[in-house]
């Protein structure tokens, strides 16, 4: 029996030996030899039958032959652990590891290596190396790199130096198989420095080494070192493999993708292409994916189609990165038409595919055709989602942004940071605070609420839905605040005209080691503008420019707009002209400028100079220069760009247009041809118009047309007390007191009552708001920040205005409006009402 059990183990060793693998049927008919022989029991000849099944790729088989042992030794239990973990059965393997009565070093390499390599678990591959030590063995180079390989996916740098420790104290330091390890640990954790030192004090590093090296130098941006190390792999002689020349690849890649110039990541991806060819590795499936990944990145698409189309056999990641190039360029329709020669090659899209597609589509800005592609994957991950949303949000589509993530909750989706943050950043925009109250709730649930985007997102919906205190309540507790969170907050401050809080966050933004950005600065620019206050906004000028922002074009315009604000239009239009880009914002803010400071001649020379560049008016530029042509009596000009619109630009009139143009005509007392505009224009129930109509029949007197807009006034905004009073102001200019009588009693009847007028000064100590009755004495008024309801005021040139209420329809549709080309509209309308000198 022995001797034919030694037979039989000495086939089954042969099977095990068999090249590339062994036989399933072999592995099956000689474990059936052995059971009709009766040799199964035979301990000799059932490990080899356990080795032969894990070998032939069944490793359940394995198991079972190895539970069927009346007595295991130690080579059995290894058989089956490492049956166990090819199986990918860990349950198993920890029993088997617990069960065995002597574990060795072999017993636990194979469990840590196995966890090692599980998603997730390194954490435990750590801890069983660190039992493996409690009992006295000693790691072996194999230990070493698979529990480095461990903390390197969970970039423990500590665990991994202390592994190093135990490296050089066995003596395996010098093992290239735990150097490579090593420096693989290093690059993954971020410390590139120590891996540098390591790679350098390696006496024969191979291809292995230098790719780890390199992929770590490309990790943290250090693409020209990458690029200098693969030189001198190439002539220190190591091999260059495949895996080496994709490492590459993909350092050229990363370059395209940062401030490193793309013409010369071109040009060395070109030059590696080049040895590809010469050194035989253009049908290698991962290097043509890496050739073609390197093309789209430097936006070489026909490049990028070549290698596609020379490649013997392609992958669905092929497709993906083929897509997705175009993605990046911005050819949504050419990367619909690669999904669909991709169909007809027989290959079925994936979420990769479908998610790559939507975010082509979200870069083109149709997000029509991006929600198209959302709807075709079945259960799209968290990421997905997050692309949908945030291109939705880019539009401006906020209440989309809402209803896409009411179907995510509904679906069980579980939001991460990023989708918290864009759906704060919708009901800040839509100033939605209920259920932004809601979505604050659940970052709460989710353990989200002290992420720190995420806590930025929610200080800046609820600083802009004007709950500053609830906003500076989280912003004070976080632990953790970047230059997003100073600026949310210091946005909503001065949004609400919280400007000296506006300026005091500032300065401890500054003092806590933050240096502004754009945003910070457009923000403070905007406070100074709001507080008409020159010698504020110079000081935040010279620091614009000590931050070199000052050609900036978003912080450059909002400079603009300051000057312009605080009547400065000589400052205003020489910082205009030494900016070197100007794009038509900028323009626009100038323009505007000249138009509400009452230099409407200047306002229409500017935008005829703007006309002979290559910058082109938008619909708010056609604002801006009608503004100016109402303000300077210019009617006929008016006439002629109002008509050029549509005609020469494209660019149909909205109802701030129209609005312009009655300005314009109402000013001028050509009822006529207001009357004839109003019959034809398409949107009659927008208030302003009417406003704009009423004020210029209080100043010819017309009472019939005045009628006739107070009327619509009534209709639309039946609590607004202005227009009962300027119609009755009109009835007693003319002597028709029983009319003025009647819209008194009307107003009275309805319980409409007229607000008291303001009236404030600026003075060194700042700024002192008083109304009728108050005595203005040292004690007298108020000193205050002002609210949005009287903030239009701010925009005179005077240092002291008193308004009558009469003019405050326009004025709290201007102060809550942040659409520039309606803001732009109400200003306009609230110099008709208000005779400044």
């Amino acid at each position: 029996m022995a001797s034919a059990a030694a037979q039989l183990a000495g086939v089954v060793e042969a099977c095990i030996k068999r090249s590339p693998k062994p036989s399933r049927a072999h592995a099956k008919a000689a474990h059936a030899r052995a059971l009709a022989a009766g040799l199964a029991a035979d301990t000799f000849l059932a490990n080899r039958l356990v080795e032969l099944y894990s070998r032939a790729g069944l490793p359940r088989h394995a198991l079972l032959a190895f539970r069927a042992l009346p007595s295991p030794n130690d080579y059995s239990y290894n058989a089956a652990l490492s049956a166990a973990c090819r199986a990918g059965d860990l349950d198993a393997a920890r029993d088997l590891l617990g069960g065995m009565p002597r574990r060795n070093a072999v017993s636990w390499n194979t469990v840590i290596s196995a966890l090692a390599r599980s998603p997730g678990d390194g954490g435990e591959a750590v801890e069983m190396y660190g039992r493996m030590r409690a009992e006295g063995l000693l790691p072996t180079h194999f230990t070493l790199a698979s529990v480095l390989s461990a903390c390197g996916g969970l970039a423990a740098l500590g665990d991994g130096r202390r592994c190093h420790g135990v490296a050089v104290k066995v003596g395996l330091d010098a093992n290239q198989f735990v150097e490579n390890a090593l420096l693989g640990m290093y690059t993954k954790c971020g410390s590139v420095g120590d891996a540098v030192r390591l790679f350098y004090g390696m006496a024969r590093p191979n291809e292995v080494s230098f790719t780890a090296m390199m992929d770590g130098l490309a990790q943290t941006g250090s693409i020209d070192d990458a690029l200098r190390l693969f030189a001198r792999m190439c002539r220190s002689g190591v091999p260059v493999d495949p895996v080496s020349v994709s490492s590459v690849l993909g350092a050229c890649a990363q370059a395209c993708a940062t401030d490193y110039s793309v013409a010369r990541a071109f040009r060395l991806g070109q030059a590696i292409h080049a040895l590809v060819v010469r050194k035989g590795f253009g049908s290698d499936q991962h290097v043509g994916n890496s050739l073609i990944d390197m093309y789209t990145k430097c936006v070489e698409m026909d490049e990028a189609v070549k290698v596609f189309e020379s490649l013997p056999s392609v992958t669905i990641v092929s497709w993906n990165i083929l897509i997705t190039g175009f993605g990046q360029e911005g050819s949504c329709a050419k990367a619909v038409e690669v999904l669909s020669l991709m169909q007809e090659a027989g290959f079925e899209p994936n979420e990769v595919t479908y998610s790559n597609l939507l975010a082509s589509c979200i870069k083109a800005r149709d997000v029509h055709s991006a929600r198209a592609m959302f709807d075709k994957i079945s259960r799209p991950s968290v990421t997905t989602w997050n692309t949908l949303l945030s291109g939705y949000c880019q539009e401006e589509q906020h209440q989309d942004t809402i209803e896409l993530f009411r179907r995510m909750q509904h679906q069980n989706v579980q939001p991460d940071r990023t989708t918290l943050a864009v759906i704060l950043s919708s009901c800040s925009k839509l100033g939605i605070l209920d259920f932004g109250r809601q979505v604050h709730s659940a970052s709460v649930r989710f353990l989200l609420h002290n992420d720190m985007f995420v806590a930025s997102g929610l200080v800046n919906m609820y600083s802009k839905c004007g709950q500053i205190g609830i906003a500076r309540s989280i912003f004070n507790k976080m632990t953790e605040k970047d230059v997003v969170c100073w600026n949310s907050i210091i946005s909503g401050l001065t949004i609400h005209s919280l400007n000296k809080e506006a300026f005091d966050f500032f300065k401890q933004m500054r003092e806590n080691g933050i240096m502004p950005t754009e945003s910070s600065y457009a923000s403070m620019i905007n406070s100074c503008s709001r507080l008409s206050s020159i010698p504020h906004g110079r000081q935040i000028h010279a620091q614009v420019m000590k931050d070199g922002y000052d050609q900036n074009v978003y912080v450059g315009s909002a400079l603009i707009d300051m000057y312009a604000k605080c009547g400065n239009m000589d400052d205003a239009r020489l910082f205009f002209d030494t900016m070197m880009m100007k794009n038509i914002v900028a323009w626009n803010e100038m323009i505007h400028g000249y138009a509400q400071n009452g230099l409407g001649d200047k306002a229409v020379e500017l935008f005829e100079y703007m006309l002979t560049t290559e910058q082109k008016p938008d619909a708010v530029t056609f604002i801006a220069v009608l503004t100016g042509c109402s303000h300077s009596g210019l009617v006929d000009k008016a006439m002629a760009f109002f008509n050029s619109m549509e005609n020469s630009y494209g660019i149909i009139p909205l109802a701030e247009h129209y609005t312009c143009l009655i300005d314009a005509l109402g000013r001028a007392g050509r009822f006529v041809e207001v009357e004839a505009l109003i019959h034809k224009m398409p949107c009659k129930d927008d208030p302003i118009i009417w406003e704009v109509l009423l004020a210029a029949c209080v100043v010819h007197h017309n009472a019939e047309l005045g009628k006739c807009a107070a009327e619509h006034l009534f209709r639309i905004d039946p609590k607004n007390p202005s227009p009962y009073v300027l119609l009755s102001n009109i009835y007693a200019s003319l002597g028709r007191h029983g009319d003025a009588s009647a819209v008194r009693a009307l107003m009275s009847n309805r319980g409409v009552v007229k607000g008291r007028g303001y009236s404030w000064i600026d003075q060194k100590d700042g700024v002192r708001a008083f109304m009728v009755a108050d005595d203005l004495g040292a004690d007298g008024g108020e000193l205050t920040m002002f609210s949005n309801e009287i903030a239009f005021l701010r925009y005179t040139k005077m240092r002291i205005v008193s308004a009558d209420s009469t003019c405050g329809f326009s004025a709290v549709k201007y102060s809550k409006c942040t659409d520039k080309s309606k803001q732009m509209v109400a200003e306009s309308s609230c110099a008709t009402l208000v005779p400044f000198a």
